[in-house]
């Protein structure tokens, strides 16, 4: 039971902390290192990634409209193209006026180019990442650093206008430096989120759609990092480990469905500043209790 109640507490920390810009894997590893499931070391490190399963479900669920790129045929009266084409290219223009939304297919193709650099950087060095900064002292520098970093993009860009304010403006190029923004968490304690909202806030993406653009990019990227993890942890689940990633699962999207709600409305009237500080405070508690031998 006690089980229970520490995976019930790490899924509320990741369905807060996925979100927010503060390192949802950060707090994990730490408040993990305090809560200490009885587990293996094995389990303990997939059930830290795969957990965001269900915070992710919560963004496919509040956005659903804006992700699903089909519908019924006819809905469409006019063609979605500039320019009529012919032979193969006009058949499928014809398929795609019938049954997709071709604004939201460019979109997840976006998001693709965006998922490349993780991909090309991090399936090489998730061993080593897994292996040496998977710590609290990593951690906790991270969170300063980007804290920091925070406050200063933020003071940069006071007054600016954004040059991209709704997702079908994000560009080829956007999408590709964003990707690449993205890379930097993989360092635990970066936050996702935070890399992938710095990273468009400094090409020139509103708060808005920055943040809603790394919902949609947590998809992909969070799904494939699972599935990396469940494949290397192999199929041999107990029951108690079972049910710990269904409890830390459920959890993680009931609590995210009500943090990204949160999230979309604070940033329209807000800055991040509030996290950042958060962050270097969190960041220094825990090179405090790291250097008296707490972690």
């Amino acid at each position: 039971m006690a089980v229970i109640i520490k995976t019930i507490i790490l899924g509320i920390i990741e369905g807060i902390t996925e979100w927010l810009p503060v390192s949802s894997t950060g707090h994990l590893i730490l408040f993990g290192q305090l809560l200490r499931l009885d587990m293996s070391a094995e389990f303990v490190e997939m059930f830290n990634v795969v957990i965001q399963l269900g915070a992710i479900l919560a963004v496919v669920i509040l956005f659903f409209k804006k992700l699903w790129p089909f519908h019924t045929p006819g809905k469409i009266e006019h063609t979605q193209f500039v320019k009529p084409a012919k032979g193969t290219a006009g058949r499928f223009q014809k398929f795609a006026d019938s049954y997709l939304y071709m604004d939201k297919i460019i979109m997840w193709l976006k998001i693709l180019v965006s998922v490349l650099p993780a991909v090309i950087i991090g399936l090489p060095l998730d061993d080593w990442l897994d292996e040496h900064l998977y710590k609290p002292v990593p951690v906790a520098l991270m969170l300063i650093l980007y804290g920091v970093l925070f406050i200063l993009i933020e003071n940069r860009n006071r007054g600016r206008k954004p040059r991209v304010r709704q997702i079908r403006q994000i560009t080829w190029k956007d999408a590709l430096l964003i990707g690449c923004f993205q890379c930097l968490a993989l360092i635990p304690g970066t936050s996702r989120s935070g890399a992938t909202i710095l990273g468009g806030i400094l090409i020139g993406l509103s708060r808005t759609c920055a943040a809603e653009y790394t919902f949609y990019l947590a998809i992909p990227t969070m799904a494939g990092a699972s599935l990396l993890k469940l494949v290397k942890f192999g199929t041999g689940f107990t029951a108690m480990e079972s049910a710990v990633l269904l409890v830390g699962c459920v959890t993680a999207f009931v609590v995210s469905f009500f943090t990204i709600r949160f999230l979309m409305e604070y940033v329209r009237r807000h800055d991040f500043k509030p996290f950042a500080w958060y962050r270097i405070a969190l960041g220094a508690v825990v090179l405090v209790l790291a250097a008296v031998g707490v972690l």
